[in-house]
Parts: structure tokens; C-alpha cells; sequence
């Protein structure tokens, strides 16, 4: 069960990574000057990591 709830968290976090990174990279490095110096928007980071958590996800679904 706990698993789940991590996997669904990630999956939102990875999924609104990527709607920052594709479509508001300028919203992102406008508002959060601060973070975007540390976290820089970066495409080929964020599709790595929505493919990561996709793929954690199928090791979740084949657990149960």
C-alpha cells in the first residue's frame, strides 16, 4: 500500500516536472530565481526522470 502512495507521489512530481520544463521554463526561471540556480530546467534530466518512475512503476504493478 505504501508503496503505491510513493509511486503516485513521484509520478505527480515527475509529470509536473515535465509540464515546467517543456512549457514554462521561463515562468520557472522567472519566479523561483533562487531554486533555478541550484535546480536548472532541464529537458533531458526531467524525461529521465518521468522514465524512471514509469518504470518503477511497472516493478510496483507486477509486485501485486
Amino acid at each position: 500500500m505504501i508503496e503505491k502512495v510513493v509511486f503516485y507521489l513521484l509520478l505527480l512530481d515527475s509529470v509536473g516536472c515535465n509540464l515546467v520544463v517543456w512549457f514554462g521554463e521561463k515562468w520557472y526561471t522567472k519566479h523561483f530565481r533562487w531554486l533555478s540556480r541550484f535546480f536548472p530546467p532541464a529537458k533531458g534530466w526531467s524525461l529521465y526522470y518521468l522514465l524512471l518512475v514509469l518504470w518503477i512503476g511497472t516493478l510496483v504493478y507486477r509486485a501485486y
